[in-house]
């Protein structure tokens, strides 16, 4: 009886540890790519400023290797000179490497009240980070088109974690089929559960194809994941992808 009980405990476990893989502190998975690790080296390895019609800063990348307020250990800082007074744009990031469907893990801080980022899928869709606003425009948005459907973010000072399944339009011949699509966890809550995504928002400032139709103009091409400055200070550790040809499948997850 007893051994019995010690396997049913270690077969929860194991089903607990199995599902760990979202939240605050969610380890990378073996088939996962790391996209930054808190280090200087990473940061200069995977990422480069995005080269939009906004550009104001130079290389190598002024975005801060500075320490972990909480945890101890470093992470980067948003609060980049170029962005300053919200110049989305003028000194975002975006990794050199560029994905179509994937599984993104993004570990975030606002430091101040007011804080603004921003994670961008495929350097197209923005997921807002945006501290005291949970509209449309707000705090775990898909900017612009869905609401996240409960608040799940901890506050300024502590840190928070977005878990994103994304999977890319779809053409047939260079004709647009079918909308890009996204399921997200917002610190191990289910907020956007399998939403198609209509454009890029922001004009060419924004994104890849920003000023493509007004937004509407989605190409046939990969692109990065790209972090937003605004000349606000927000702290991002533990970022990892993995890569995932989802072909007839949706999102959810």
């Amino acid at each position: 009886m007893q051994k019995l009980r010690l396997v049913i405990l270690f077969l929860f476990s194991f089903s607990l540890h199995t599902k760990a893989q979202i939240g605050i502190g969610a380890e990378k998975p073996e088939n996962a790519k790391m996209l930054f690790d808190g280090s200087r080296e990473m940061l200069d390895e995977k990422w480069t400023y995005w080269d939009g019609p906004r550009l104001a800063a130079e290389l190598p990348i002024k975005w801060q290797i500075v320490n972990d307020p909480i945890d101890g250990g470093t992470v980067m800082s948003s609060n980049d000179p170029g962005g300053a007074g919200g110049k989305y744009g003028a000194a975002d990031i975006v990794t050199k490497d560029e994905f179509k469907d994937f599984r993104l893990h993004v570990e975030f801080l606002v430091e101040e009240e007011g804080g603004n980022s921003g994670v961008y899928l495929q350097n197209r869709y923005e997921i807002q980070i945006l501290d005291g606003d949970y509209g449309l425009h707000g705090m775990a948005a898909i900017i612009n088109e869905h609401l996240p459907s409960q608040e799940a973010y901890n506050g300024t000072g502590k840190w928070n974690a977005y878990d994103i399944n994304f999977k890319a339009a779809r053409f047939s011949e260079g004709i647009l089929t079918d909308k890009a699509r996204v399921t997200i966890y917002f610190n191990g809550k289910k907020i956007h559960e399998d939403k198609e995504i209509q454009q890029v928002w922001g004009g060419p400032n924004s994104g890849i194809d920003g000023g493509n139709n007004g937004g509407k103009g989605i190409t046939d091409r990969p692109g990065g994941i790209k972090l937003q400055a605004e000349g606000h200070s927000v702290l991002f550790r533990n970022i990892w992808i993995v890569e995932d040809d989802k072909k007839n499948k949706g999102t959810d997850f």
